[in-house]
């Protein structure tokens, strides 16, 4: 088969398939459409660059193949060529530069009415912070997270006393309410990623990061870990319910807050001491018994 034949099926076999694949992108439950023409955009200017190259090939192959009176022409360089290629490629780039920076700058640029949900990861699993009456999420310090402080909320922050604390792998958020999520890991990098939200950003040890949406979908999502995390990577999965405003503040006002958790367990420790006592007493009136 001639090598022009060739490059030409696979100019047609790989537009076919991008036509008529049928792995593509779910359908879309936030504001950040944008994700989707920028990805758009990038498909058109990459696969406008493959086809023009392609054709380019099949050019040659048939315009330069091999005939016995030809002679090879040496043409060292081309300046009139160099500035084309040059200028060609500094605008493909900055093309598909441009709207992939004017995105950042707005996934970073957050709302002033946005929720803060602070989401901590660890292997493997997650759970959920959001603030509280007053509005404000209490601070944290990593040295304070240990079993019965989950989160490493500062004890003397009056912010963190009413925190709602969702120690499940399962969320709930309002819809066109904006969200920024502050992720942050106990162990190793993971990556909170719900697909129709278009959004996702590292979780990094020892360091907040963050990024905002606003999911417009009422619906049920699967939230993944898209960082690979270890042999648990797999089952790392959670689950985000989006409801209506009604229905939100109904689950919002049945979740647990810092305090009501600080004194569940303060009770727990003082039933725990007294039967430890009631034990050690009746021990004593055995033994003053057998004496």
């Amino acid at each position: 088969m001639h090598p022009g034949i060739i490059f030409f099926l696979v100019i047609l076999g790989s537009v076919l398939f991008h036509i008529f694949t049928p792995w593509y992108w779910t359908d879309i439950a936030s504001n950040w459409g944008g994700m989707d023409d920028t990805i758009t955009l990038t498909f058109w200017i990459g696969g406008g660059v493959f086809i023009a190259v392609c054709l380019f090939m099949i050019y040659c192959v048939l315009k330069f193949s091999y005939k016995k009176d030809r002679k090879v022409e040496y043409k060292p360089e081309d300046k009139k060529l160099e500035k084309i290629l040059t200028w060609a490629t500094t605008i493909g780039v900055a093309a598909l530069l441009a709207p992939g920076l004017i995105i950042w700058n707005q996934y970073v640029s957050v709302p002033k009415n946005a929720l803060e949900i602070d989401v901590m990861a660890w292997q493997w699993g997650w759970q959920y912070r959001l603030p509280g009456e007053d509005g404000k999420l209490g601070t944290t310090q990593v040295i304070n997270i240990n079993d019965d402080n989950p989160f490493g909320i500062n004890l003397d922050d009056p912010y963190g006393q009413d925190d709602v604390l969702i120690q499940s792998d399962l969320i709930n958020l309002e819809t066109n309410q904006p969200v920024k999520i502050l992720l942050r890991s106990v162990d190793v990098l993971h990556n909170w990623y719900v697909p129709q939200f278009r959004a996702k950003m590292d979780a990094v040890p020892g360091i907040v990061t963050y990024y905002w949406f606003e999911p417009n979908k009422i619906g049920e999502y699967e939230v993944l870990c898209a960082e690979y995390c270890g042999i648990g990577h797999y089952a790392m999965r959670g689950g985000v319910e989006v409801q209506s405003s009604i229905d939100y503040k109904k689950w919002l006002s049945e979740q647990e807050t810092f305090k009501e958790l600080i004194a569940k367990q303060q009770k727990i420790e003082f039933g725990n001491k007294k039967i430890v006592k009631n034990n050690n007493f009746l021990l004593n009136k055995e033994i003053y018994k057998e004496e």
